[in-house]
């Protein structure tokens, strides 16, 4: 189980968190809206339609559509109607802002929430929008950014939604103990706090109402549909409760089910929990539960067909499995093994937000902490970032890691040492080795040569516009530094050239 030691344990704290961060998209989604934005022959409605394929842009428009209404303004509730309120000019712009990567940089459980999230946005569209034509706006885009809250929670905390996943859904532990452990609060709950701070649509907010506030209802109606073959009995238990009769016809009830439908699918077709959702869809829909199963089913191959990716898992592929087979279920038998390769995961999270676009950095330590990072995570024990002044007439420790606390306050003269010269001339590595130590390490300063005890270590020098501003020092702890680490090196060091020059397009 990943550690929660330094993760927030409320909500107010949770909500400052998950309130800054900036969800990235891919490169090709980032290229085909502003494709679209810029053509005039476009309608706002096109617009919208191309922009659902990336779920991020679509709550990104709306959050900030939504976030200068005020108290007395309503809330956008679709895409379109937010397009019109910012206008294209500022959708053009906030598009601007929004970090973009490739998409294997970007974190797993996103992308795997956001395939949910459009699966769910199917089932609402071909379950009720036709029955409710004239909201399928408000369906369409309910159902598709009803899982938005947890977005940032995936693309900051991954391993959060692995572990929630393999808990709850792999061996059945309650979803609320687990998240307590976790997060320190209930998932649907902080959910709910961050709909009405974003001030999402309306439905939603409803939606997460009813799961956190007045379960009772939900219940009451879940009891009702279980008792699916006697419909008439049904419509009896209804009539008698007329509150319940009345929640049960309202439209915005379609984004909850649909979400529920897709939530639960991702688990098992033949789970209980899924199958209690069909039942209360039936109940909804007031059609047979076989009928129902079959569009369902329908509506998951074509959500497949759209928008399956080769490395996130939509349910659509189990249907054509055993039906009692089950994606977790060796989970279910046996404690959840370790996370393998979790400090490669932990380079990879580094190294996507030394990419990110616009630069993430406020500032130069911010960037060279970042590096640091990337570079113990990809395997070096101790590591030292130096930067250069503009006349390279001096070299300032940064960051240090691993090495003793007066490490941090190194400062070298390059006149007084040839290979510091050089690395500094132009930017290149030098590899230290038992093969040139004794002619190399003449010709290095003292001091650092006190602080790298061993005989392997790399000098790599960066530059920034032409000009190095940046010397790496690292090893892993004086022993031989193997081919896998020396690669990671190399390609952190690529992340980091291009975060320097991210960071010095930041103003223009």
């Amino acid at each position: 189980m990943p550690t929660t030691k330094n993760l927030p344990r409320s909500i107010d704290a949770w909500l400052k968190q998950l309130d800054e961060v900036r969800l990235p998209i891919a490169s090709h989604h980032h290229e085909a809206v502003r494709r679209v934005l810029l053509d005039s022959r476009k309608s706002l409605r096109d617009i919208a339609e191309r922009m659902q394929d990336s779920p991020a842009v679509a709550l990104a428009v709306l959050r900030e559509a939504n976030r200068n209404t005020g108290s007395l303004g309503e809330p956008a509730e679709s895409l379109e109607m937010a397009l019109n309120r910012l206008g294209l000019k500022r959708a053009e712009t906030l598009l601007g802002q929004i970090p973009v990567l490739d998409e294997a940089q970007i974190p797993l459980p996103l992308r795997q929430l956001q395939l949910i999230s459009l699966h769910a946005s199917q089932q609402a569209n071909g379950l009720f929008a036709g029955r409710l034509a004239r909201l399928w706006q408000e369906i369409h885009w309910g159902s598709l950014l009803f899982l938005a809250p947890l977005w940032p929670l995936a693309a900051s905390q991954p391993q959060l939604f692995e572990a929630w996943e393999h808990r709850v859904l792999g061996r059945g532990e309650p979803a609320c103990k687990v998240e307590r452990e976790l997060l320190g609060v209930s998932l649907t709950a902080l959910c709910l706090a961050l709909a009405r701070h974003w001030r999402l649509p309306e439905w939603i907010i409803q939606g997460y109402r009813l799961l956190v506030e007045d379960r009772r209802l939900l219940v009451k109606a879940l009891h009702i549909a279980r008792d699916n073959e006697h419909t008439l009995h049904q419509q009896q238990v209804l009539d008698d409760d007329s509150n319940l009769r009345r929640w049960l016809t309202q439209p915005g009830n379609s984004i909850l089910l649909a979400n529920g439908l897709a939530i639960s699918s991702h688990h098992n077709w033949s789970c209980q929990h899924h199958l209690r959702w069909q039942r209360l869809a039936g109940l909804y829909l007031q059609t047979e539960l076989p009928d129902l199963q079959q569009l369902i089913h329908q509506q998951a191959a074509l959500s497949a067909r759209q928008h399956a990716q080769p490395d996130l898992w939509h349910p659509a592929e189990a249907l054509l499995w055993p039906w009692d087979a089950c994606r977790l279920k060796d989970l279910q038998a046996a404690p959840a093994a370790p996370k393998p390769n979790t400090q490669l995961d932990l380079w990879k999270q580094h190294c996507a937000k030394l990419l990110a676009q616009p630069s993430p950095f406020a500032n130069v330590l911010q960037l060279t902490d970042s590096a640091c990072q990337a570079l113990q995570a990809g395997g070096m024990q101790r590591v030292l970032v130096l930067l250069a002044d503009r006349t390279h007439s001096r070299l300032m420790a940064q960051q240090v890691a691993g090495l003793p606390e007066a490490a941090a306050q190194l400062r070298l003269d390059p006149a007084q040492s040839q290979v510091l010269r050089r690395l500094l001339a132009e930017p290149g590595q030098l590899r230290l080795s038992p093969a040139n130590l004794a002619q190399v390490s003449a010709l290095l300063p003292g001091s650092l040569k006190a602080l790298f005890s061993g005989e392997h270590l790399i000098l790599r020098s960066i530059a920034s516009n032409g000009r190095v501003v940046m010397l790496l020092v690292a090893d892993q702890g004086g022993g031989d530094i193997g081919a896998t680490p020396l690669q990671i090196f190399g390609k952190t060091v690529q992340c980091i050239e291009r975060a320097l020059a991210t960071f010095a397009r930041r103003g223009a």
